[in-house]
C-alpha cells in the first residue's frame, strides 16, 4: 500500500477544508498513518507464527487464532483508514466538475462572458451539502469501525490468555497465548485515542458548517422591498452579455430610421 500517493492526492483537500478538516488530515496522517506505517506494522507483524497453544492436535492452534482473531487489527486499521480519507474525494470530484463545467462554458460563449462560479472552491450550493455528507460519511465509518473493533475481540485491551473451547478439531479446551500482549494493548488505545480525537474534530466541524450556515442566511435576511437583487442570475447556463448583444442588434433592426431609440437597450442589465 502506497500511503504517499494517498497523501498527495488528498492534501489538495485542503484547499477547500475550514479550519478543522485540516486539523483532522493533519492528525490522520501524524498520528494515524505515520504510526501505523512506522510502528504498529512492526508491532503486530505475522502475528500467529507467535500465537502459542498448549496442544500439538493438528490445526488446533491455527483453530484458535482464527476464532480470536477474525481479522487481523492491522488489516482493520488500514481498512479504516482507507475508507475514512475516500469520503474527502467527493469534495475534489466537485470542485472538478465545478472546473470543468466552467471551462465549457467559456469555449461556448467567450472570455468576455460572466462566470458561472465566482470561486469553484468556494463551500455554497451543492458543494456545501457535498462536502457536509463527507463529513457524516467520515463520522459513520469511524463509529462503525470502532464498534466492530470493540466487538471482535471482547473490548479494547489485549489479555495474556485466550481459552478456546469447543471449536473443532480442539477436543477440549485449549489455552493459547498472545505475544507482547501488553504492547498491542498499548497501540491499540493509541489508534483508538487518535480515532476519538477525528470523532471529535469532525463533529466540531459539522457544526461550524452548520452554524456558519446559519447566520449567513440570518443576514442575508433583508425586508422584500430593499432586497436587491443578487449577481447569482448570471451563472445561468448562457451568458448575459450574449443576450445584451441580441437585444441591441434588435432594436437597431426595429428602429432603423431612428438609431438613437436602440441606446436603452445596450444599457447594463
Amino acid at each position: 500500500m502506497d500511503w504517499k500517493t494517498l497523501q498527495s492526492l488528498l492534501s489538495g483537500v485542503n484547499k477547500y477544508s475550514t479550519a478543522f478538516g485540516r486539523i483532522w488530515l493533519s492528525v490522520v496522517f501524524v498520528f494515524r498513518v505515520l504510526v501505523y506505517v512506522v510502528a504498529a506494522e512492526r508491532v503486530w507483524g505475522d502475528e500467529q507464527k507467535d500465537f502459542d497453544c498448549n496442544t500439538k492436535q493438528p490445526g488446533c492452534t491455527n483453530v484458535c487464532y482464527d476464532n480470536y482473531f477474525p481479522i487481523s487489527n492491522i488489516r482493520l486499521w488500514a481498512l479504516q483508514l482507507i475508507f475514512v480519507t475516500c469520503p474527502s474525494l467527493l469534495v475534489i470530484l466537485h470542485v472538478a466538475y465545478r472546473e470543468e463545467r466552467e471551462r465549457r462554458h467559456r469555449l461556448k460563449h467567450g472570455d468576455q462572458c460572466t462566470k458561472l462560479y465566482d470561486n469553484a472552491g468556494k463551500k455554497h450550493g451543492g458543494l456545501w451539502w457535498t462536502y457536509l455528507l463527507s463529513l457524516i460519511f467520515k463520522l459513520i465509518i469511524e463509529f462503525v469501525f470502532l464498534y466492530v473493533l470493540h466487538t471482535l475481540w471482547y473490548g479494547f485491551s489485549m489479555p495474556r490468555l485466550v481459552q478456546c473451547s469447543n471449536v473443532a478439531p480442539c477436543p477440549n479446551t485449549v489455552d493459547c497465548y498472545i505475544a507482547r500482549p501488553t504492547e498491542k494493548k498499548v497501540f491499540t488505545y493509541f489508534m483508538v485515542g487518535a480515532s476519538a480525537v477525528c470523532i471529535v474534530l469532525t463533529i466540531s466541524e459539522i457544526c461550524y458548517l452548520i452554524f456558519h450556515r446559519v447566520i449567513k442566511g440570518i443576514r442575508n435576511q433583508r425586508p422584500p422591498g430593499s432586497r436587491n437583487r443578487k449577481s447569482s442570475a448570471s451563472r445561468a447556463s448562457t451568458c448575459r452579455c450574449h443576450h445584451k448583444l441580441v437585444e441591441g442588434e434588435f432594436a437597431l433592426d426595429t428602429h432603423s430610421d431612428k438609431p438613437h431609440a436602440s441606446a436603452p437597450a445596450l444599457t447594463p442589465i
